[in-house]
């Protein structure tokens, strides 16, 4: 298993390149890095670093009224399928966990297969799709 080193984007350079990861993991909802302040305020961000390449991101979002906390790994493409995913993963899961949430979510771009993929092999079940303006997204959850 690969090792990784994660930070938060506490600095104009880290929020840029968290963002930089978020929109092409994610292109059809590209964040301005205003966005991405503002998300840094309300959520755990954290990039994830192989040596000194950055490799990934996460996202933790709070409990939310219904009990939901939601995590998000993203790996950039190049990086895929070398063990990063699933180590972003369980840091984010872990920080989720410590919540204490009733359930745990994940959205990924339905057009996203190899995050589908990872979220249904990792115990998520589908849930729901819905779309913002032309991309769906998939909900799912942690069994």
């Amino acid at each position: 298993m690969p090792e990784l080193r994660f930070a938060p984007p506490v600095d104009e350079a880290g929020l840029a390149t968290w963002r930089l990861i978020h929109n092409t993991v994610i292109p059809p909802i590209p964040l301005t890095l205003d966005e991405v302040r503002e998300r840094a305020g309300r959520n755990k961000l954290e990039l994830a670093y192989a040596g000194d390449v950055v490799v990934g991101n996460s996202t933790v979002r709070p409990v939310d009224p219904d009990g939901i906390s939601v995590v998000i790994a993203r790996v950039l493409p190049e990086h895929r399928r070398q063990g990063f995913g699933e180590l972003i993963h369980e840091r984010a899961l872990a920080a989720a966990r410590a919540l204490d949430p009733a359930a745990i979510e994940t959205v990924v771009l339905a057009t996203n297969t190899d995050g589908l993929r990872f979220a249904l092999a990792h115990g998520y079940v589908e849930t729901e799709r819905y779309a913002v303006d032309d991309a769906t997204y998939v909900t799912l959850r942690l069994r």
